[in-house]
């Protein structure tokens, strides 16, 4: 199994930061998502631009705290667990990833592609955050 960690400290409001996180009707600021299908409150499909799909079930939603749950595609399984906390105008996400390759022969290539989703993801979330700053400005 590959485990993946990621921990960041942002300039914005935990709230701002929770609805992008959690908001699965609002995912496409994402580079890696083109749509989302809700199948119900706990489980939804993720769509690559490619046409790649990953199926997940929520399995703990603790507003402003604690977000968690199970991934399986053709490729892996896993869980996610993200903590969230607040300080002084910081918030402070801690992500940690646990997969599982499915194809033996991508086991070695894992951990690697786990940490460039989880850079990119936090990319992409510190573009959003900056755009909506700056129209909270105006």
């Amino acid at each position: 199994m590959a485990y993946s960690n990621i921990k960041v400290s942002l300039s914005a409001d935990i709230q701002d930061v929770w609805e992008f996180v959690t908001n699965l009707n609002q995912q496409l600021w994402r580079r890696d998502v083109a749509s989302v299908e809700i199948l119900d409150e706990k489980t939804f499909i993720e769509h690559t631009p490619e046409g790649y799909q990953t199926t997940f079930t929520i399995t703990v939603k603790d507003p402003f705290q604690r977000y968690e749950f199970n991934m399986e595609n053709t490729n892996m399984k896993g869980h996610w667990v993200g903590v969230f906390t607040y300080h002084d105008g910081i918030t402070t996400l801690d992500f940690t990833e646990n997969v599982e390759a499915k194809k033996i022969f991508m086991k070695p290539f894992v951990k690697g592609y786990l940490k460039k989703q989880q850079t990119n993801y936090i990319n992409d979330l510190k573009n959003i955050l900056s755009q909506t700053n700056k129209m909270k400005e105006q």
